[in-house]
């Protein structure tokens, strides 16, 4: 049976959604991750190239079914989309039955544990192949202590107006410029996404409520062992009709000392509450009441802004970026599209 951080080929299902915000977890894999990907499965889009989608580095092919795929000598499936509640859609039983037998290992990020499946269960173990469900939540269950972070580390949070924006790769560009800086940084999985990518973390949203705090504690704690400047991922967003439970948790288990709101310009309304009157919030207004809410245990600041621009062109992203400038009198940049380095010189500015 296969190590789970070995390294693998992976062809990544994404029956129709490639490209959209549901394959967010396909998109952040090709983007950040470690393994080789052979193909992206979407029937919907079969013949195109990812290239398309995430530049000309990504020569991967986008075809219709697995047997379409295996020519690319896979070693695992890995399910790249979000389906509401978790769950694995009915049809996807087959492909990922076909992927056992195939002697694929499968990697899943679904609230639906695919390795508690008696039908996948039994195939996994006459094919000799792993189910990964990085969901599944940790043994380790402990609230939180109110420990206080190692002198000289710095712990920073990516928080947002909003789930699904970029809240994971703005930490993942902020590790690699404070990398490349020389400096000792990383990067902390609170999500399954993340997990996929870097090997290691805990889904803090699969978490029982009593633990989310304590386990961000503890995360916070092991990645201070592995360097200094420590990059959390942030879930959700404080005022997410859905989803604030999960922020509150990492702003308050996390205890960081700078946080970096993250907005999508243009995005209007939380997701997945598109036709609801609830707007999101002016950011200047929500920047403070994100310093008053982590106050509550532990000071922080905002030191920054991280805009996502992929809706605008390259002229209006720059406006934009200015005016967010302006707005908040915070530093403000795209990260993905123009690299962390401004933000990062921001954080130091305001923790050293």
């Amino acid at each position: 049976m296969t190590d789970v951080n070995a390294r693998q080929r992976l062809v990544i299902l994404a029956e129709g959604e490639f490209g959209e915000i549901g394959s967010k977890t396909a998109m952040g894999v090709i983007r950040y991750g470690r393994d080789a990907i052979v193909a992206v499965i979407d029937s919907t889009r079969a013949g195109r190239n990812v290239r398309e989608w995430l530049g000309d580095r990504y020569d991967i092919p986008v075809v219709a079914t697995l047997a379409a795929a295996l020519p690319g000598r896979p070693t695992a499936l890995l399910l790249g989309t979000a389906p509401a509640g978790g769950k694995l859609p009915a049809p996807w039983r087959a492909v990922v039955l076909d992927a056992i037998r195939a002697g694929l290992d499968i990697r899943s990020g679904l609230h639906t544990f695919l390795g508690d499946d008696p039908e996948f269960a039994i195939a996994a173990k006459v094919a000799d192949v792993s189910i990964v469900d990085y969901r599944r939540p940790p043994e380790r269950m402990e609230v939180s202590s109110g420990r206080l972070h190692r002198p000289g580390k710095k712990v920073v949070l990516t928080v947002g107006t909003d789930c699904a924006l970029g809240k994971m790769s703005v930490a993942l560009e902020l590790r690699k410029s404070a990398v490349e800086a020389g400096l000792p940084a990383v990067f902390v999985p609170t999500g399954q996404t993340g997990m996929m990518i870097d090997g290691w973390g805990v889904a803090v949203d699969r978490v029982i409520s009593d633990f989310i705090n304590g386990t961000c504690e503890w995360l916070v704690e092991q990645a201070e062992g592995m360097g200094d400047w420590i990059f959390v991922e942030g879930q959700g967003s404080l005022d997410h009709p859905a989803y604030s439970a999960v922020t509150l948790g990492l702003i308050h288990g996390c205890t960081p000392q700078a946080m970096v709101m993250v907005h999508q310009a243009g995005r209007s309304h939380h997701h997945g509450w598109e036709d609801s009157s609830q707007t999101l919030k002016p950011l200047p207004g929500f920047i403070r009441l994100h310093e008053q809410v982590a106050g509550l245990v532990a000071p922080s600041v905002v030191a920054c802004v991280a805009l996502n621009t992929a809706l605008l062109s390259e002229s209006e992203s720059r406006r934009e970026i200015a005016r967010t400038t302006e707005e908040t009198g915070l530093p403000t940049d795209d990260p993905y599209r123009y690299g962390g380095e401004r933000l990062l010189d921001a954080l130091r500015e305001r923790l050293t």
